[in-house]
């Protein structure tokens, strides 16, 4: 009787231990047909954005310089490149035309003295006759003789200005010699003879971008920033980079512009707003048109959550993500899929700062899964 209960127990025993046996291997086997999929925690903070761009430095202050009288450039004295002095003779004009014309007029005021000579002895002789008559009229030529050689000196004086301004260019400050479109024995084009650079004002370097991206990082005028600058003491030598202290100078209005596809029939997508960043930087050695480029890292003011842009999906309603709900039971944990809806307030090209009612810190977004997912799906962790 002993024996018969005790054989009792041990099938109960064995019987429960297989029940147990098989409904955790039916489980496991269940788990292993479940979506697997890969993890992140959603984090706090704030996004870390990247404006770079590249162009060639261009002098903040420059001259335009011409000679107005139209000469033949005499001769060129400055080259492309070089550091002049305030006052610097630049280029010197031929004036020969300029000093004839000048030698012919102080001749014309001689001969116009001579002749006011002759009129003073008619009227030093009218006088001594006492004809009245002769008397007034003399006057009348003294005078008129007078206003002449006043004209002619003031003409004289004006044509001795224009020669001295205009026999030269002299540099209006210290500066860099940008360009010379001057030619030996030619008269001057169009274009100005010399382009100089004010070196103590320093350079600029343009960067367009973003707009809301800039009014998001609140960048402003001010600001420091590193630049990259591509710099060559002598054409035959290999370029140097140097890194040079740089200042925000201005943020800038740009023309709206809007992107299209390639192709005929292609719609506009809407018009992308712009602003360039002018940047300042001042260094002894530059010269201006060196190359430039800048890759400036800064974080957005606004905070709050953040998640990778792999976790973003959409669809005709707006952007969603999946969440992982975990649910506890007597024979282990269950992961289930929860779709949640979200609203992007701003992205970089990595992540994604969001605003969700039921999302919170540290949450598990699913990233990626081996099969297509619907609300409420269960699947295993990685």
């Amino acid at each position: 009787m002993v024996e018969l209960r005790f054989l009792k127990q041990i099938v109960f025993i064995v019987f429960i231990g297989l029940l147990l046996f098989f409904t955790l291997f039916s489980n496991t086997l269940q788990s292993l047909t479940l979506p697997k999929v890969r993890t992140e925690k959603a984090a706090g903070g704030s996004l870390l954005f990247t404006i770079e761009g590249h162009g060639n430095l261009y002098p903040i202050a420059e001259a335009r310089l011409s000679n107005p009288a139209g000469w033949k450039v005499l001769q060129i004295l400055v080259k492309e490149g070089d550091r002049v002095k305030k006052g610097q003779k630049l280029i010197v004009y031929d004036s020969k035309t300029a000093e004839r014309e000048l030698e012919d007029e102080i001749t014309n005021l001689e001969k116009q003295k001579i002749e006011l000579e002759i009129v003073q002895d008619q009227f030093i002789q009218s006088t001594a006759q006492g004809d009245e008559l002769k008397i007034r009229d003399a006057r009348r030529n003294i005078q008129t003789r007078k206003l002449d050689l006043g004209t002619q000196e003031r003409k004289i004086n004006e044509l001795k200005d224009r020669l001295t301004r205009q026999q030269e260019i002299t540099a209006p400050f210290d500066g860099i010699i940008n360009k010379v479109n001057a030619i030996e024995g030619v008269t001057s084009a169009r274009e100005p003879d010399v382009l100089i650079s004010n070196s103590s004002l320093g350079y600029r370097l343009d960067i367009p971008s973003n707009s809301k991206l800039i009014a998001s990082l609140g960048i402003s005028s001010g600001e420091k920033i590193e630049v990259k600058v591509h710099t060559a003491a002598d054409k035959d030598q290999e370029q140097q980079m140097r890194m040079i202290d740089g200042t925000i100078d201005e943020v800038a209005n740009l023309q709206p512009r809007t992107e299209s596809s390639s192709g005929e029939g292609a719609e506009l997508s809407p018009t992308i707003s712009q602003k360039v960043l002018r940047i300042k930087v001042n260094d002894s050695e530059l010269k201006g048109g060196e190359k430039a480029e800048i890759k400036w890292e800064k974080r957005s003011h606004q905070e709050g959550l953040v998640i990778s842009n792999e976790a973003i999906h959409q669809d005709r309603d707006g952007m969603f993500v999946y969440k992982i709900d975990e649910q506890r039971g007597a024979l282990g944990n269950v992961f289930v899929a929860r779709k949640v809806r979200i609203q992007s307030s701003e992205a970089n090209g990595k992540e994604t700062m969001i605003q969700a009612d039921s999302l919170y810190k540290d949450d598990l977004m699913i990233m990626e899964s081996s099969e297509p997912l619907q609300d409420g799906n269960r699947v295993r962790l990685q």
